[in-house]
């Protein structure tokens, strides 16, 4: 196997939730060695009050979500709160180069762990603090959850259906956030490798929103024009929507572009009468009649699957996909032989399907090399063999609670 594009770099992780352990995910993937830094007192809350565990779960191990967002990473527990603690938090920082965090602005502060101090200790550090609105602004104290991050954001706002109300978009606004978060990280690293310098980089996750929608802000800048919900619908093309097929809630994308793509589109139907009609004449017509557009295509597609509208729709060069659920999508004879997938063994959970990192290399192949870990299952190893503590000290220390 080929050396991996992160190996040789070090990541000390007090990220939690989503949005932070989906970056060191998406880096551990790279060959980055991440260690995790917890404590018993205060978990990752994807442990215990993850989706698929409910609020009830008492066992951080048994939590799938967990797993699937710390795959490749080493996990330690340490109480911050043990004054013996900052002197081992600071020791791994000399040896890391890379700190990330998604507390409130202020908490890495108040342990002790601000920047300023940080690079103290080593001067090209790269770190980054991940929070709701950033660290300064009037705005900067406020919660930082997805949803969050969504409405305020302005995402939300546009996405849903005209006469309905947005829609509170959940952890996929963590990923994006996080997705940004990595690629920050890649880039201050390219960028210490170029200078030696060292960085901290401040991230609001509202807007690693924001960017996503910059056609919508650009309108409303230059146009006053506020812009609004259109569900699967296009500002130019039509038709362009989700239609009905055979079977219970399924459903197939369609999306045409240009008049040739209609006139293959109307002789895969059979080049039925409506389509001849002057209201669906060219692509504005059709685009002002697509109500009505809409039903009489729905009233076609109904008749197959969603696999057979893809096949027919496909063959004559017309963009069509079904939309999978996640049965049809760990089945898709294309993703499977992309290794969309793949299988880890947990010793709590047993044999776990995993996404496999979303990217191909030549030549430094990602992978998934070890399944999450254990709450301070590798406390031993990172106190003992990285950090070169005294097994008697560190006996001592555990006595002590500093790794609670």
């Amino acid at each position: 196997m080929s050396r991996l594009p992160l190996e040789g770099i070090r990541i000390a992780d007090f990220s939690w939730a989503w949005a932070g352990p989906y970056a060191t995910l998406l880096l551990a993937f790279m060959g980055a060695e991440v260690i995790k830094i917890e404590t018993s007192k205060r978990p990752d809350h994807t442990r215990l009050r993850a989706l698929s565990t409910g609020p009830g779960a008492t066992d951080p191990d048994l939590s799938p979500i967990f797993n699937d967002l710390n795959l490749n990473k080493m996990a330690i527990t340490l109480d911050l709160a043990h004054p013996k603690a900052l002197v081992l938090v600071k020791k791994m920082i000399s040896i890391s180069d890379v700190v990330i965090e998604n507390f409130r602005p202020g908490v890495m502060g108040r342990l002790g762990l601000a920047y300023d101090v940080l690079r103290q200790i080593r001067p090209d550090i790269v770190m980054l603090s991940s929070s709701s609105l950033g660290a300064e602004g009037a705005e900067s104290k406020y919660a930082g959850y997805a949803p969050i991050f969504a409405a305020h954001g302005g995402l939300a706002y546009l996405t849903g259906y005209p006469e309905a109300r947005p829609v509170p978009l959940m952890g996929s606004s963590d990923l994006r956030s996080a997705a940004t978060s990595a690629f920050a990280i890649l880039t201050a690293l390219y960028h210490r490798a170029q200078t030696g310098e060292g960085q901290h980089i401040d991230l609001s996750s509202v807007e690693t929103i924001s960017v996503l929608i910059g056609d919508a802000i650009l309108d409303y800048i230059m146009n006053s024009r506020v812009p609004i919900r259109k569900g699967n619908r296009d500002e130019i093309m039509a038709p362009h929507n989700c239609y009905p097929c055979k079977g219970k809630d399924k459903w197939v994308s369609i999306a045409i572009a240009t008049e040739d793509e209609w006139q293959s589109f109307c002789a895969a139907l059979g080049n039925p009468p409506w389509a001849r009609e002057e209201k669906f004449c060219d692509a504005y017509r059709r685009w002002q009649n697509q109500e009505e557009l809409d039903r009489l295509i729905g009233e076609w597609t109904s008749n197959y699957t969603h696999y057979e509208v893809m096949e027919m729709l496909q063959q004559v060069g017309v963009a069509a996909i079904p939309s999978f659920d996640g049965t049809e999508l760990f089945q898709n004879p294309h993703l499977k032989e992309r290794g969309f997938a793949t299988e880890v063994t947990h010793p709590k959970i047993g044999r776990r399907v995993v996404l496999a990192p979303p990217w191909k290399f030549s030549d430094t192949p990602a992978r998934v090399s070890q399944r999450g870990p254990l709450l301070g299952e590798h406390n031993e190893y990172i106190y003992g063999d990285l950090l070169g503590i005294p097994e008697a000290e560190i006996t001592q220390m555990e006595e002590e609670g500093v790794f609670y």
